[in-house]
């Protein structure tokens, strides 16, 4: 015998299945934007490098509480900086600051070369700085942001079981500005700005699935090998002009 549904049981059944169809052809189209994009714009103005025995210091700029680099991310900098068999010198950022206490507190630090020197020209400053080792400071500045989100899910539970449908989706922003200075000749080596989006998503067939995409750590590994090649090559980014083309 052959049971048959109730015309409108079959029409619910219907609803759902469109649903279902409707939700995953919107997902699909989603993932297909997912994922991260990036834009880097180095610029080197020196032919300066680190050499054997100087070291490097990254610093949040803190003029600016509300884009202040976060401490992770000024962390992720320096340990990559310093990671590996050819990782550069890194100096704690936390030592240089307590060493040069108070003038890298956010009231005092220099915004300029031009500040920097004043501050080199006060008395016991540059001994401090020379005894840290330090040659070139990077200051960070920029954040990590929510700059849109939009979709929904929601759940229900019934006597047959619990599940989700929807769809979420969320985009986060992690931008910044490396600032190079060198202490030795007291100039501003150039600058590196990168700009890593991200595009979230999280649709629900039943059981929600994020898919998590991490600009911040991408911007990290980004920013950490642009500036190792900033700080060992004299040409800024590769082996710098072939002479025999002049």
């Amino acid at each position: 015998m052959r049971l048959r549904c109730p015309q409108k049981l079959r029409s619910l059944i219907d609803v759902v299945q469109t649903q279902k169809l409707t939700l995953t052809l919107v997902a699909v189209g989603v993932l297909s934007g997912c994922g991260v994009t990036a834009r880097m714009e180095p610029y080197k103005q020196t032919n300066s490098v680190i050499n054997d025995g100087e070291q490097v210091v990254v610093l949040a700029r803190k003029h600016h509480a509300t884009h202040e680099a976060e401490a992770g991310f000024i962390e992720c900098i320096s340990d990559g900086l310093s990671d590996g068999r050819d990782g550069l010198d890194v100096h704690s950022s936390t030592e240089f600051e307590d060493k040069l206490y108070p003038w890298f507190e956010p009231s005092l630090a220099p915004l300029s070369t031009d500040d920097l020197t004043e501050l080199l020209e006060k008395p016991g400053v540059l001994d401090q700085v020379e005894e840290t080792g330090v040659r070139f400071v990077v200051w960070l500045d920029g954040s990590t942001e929510r700059t849109a989100s939009g979709g929904g899910i929601t759940c229900a539970a019934g006597v047959g079981g619990a599940g989700c449908m929807g769809l979420a989706w969320w985009e986060d922003d992690a931008r910044y500005d490396a600032t190079v200075w060198d202490l030795h000749e007291l100039t501003s080596a150039g600058t590196i700005y990168a700009d890593f989006v991200g595009r979230s998503v999280m649709p629900a067939i039943v059981i929600p699935i994020p898919l998590i995409a991490r600009p911040q750590a991408k911007a990290c590994r980004g920013l950490t090998d642009q500036l190792f090649d900033f700080l060992t090559s004299p040409y800024g980014y590769g082996a710098g002009p072939d002479p025999e083309l002049g």
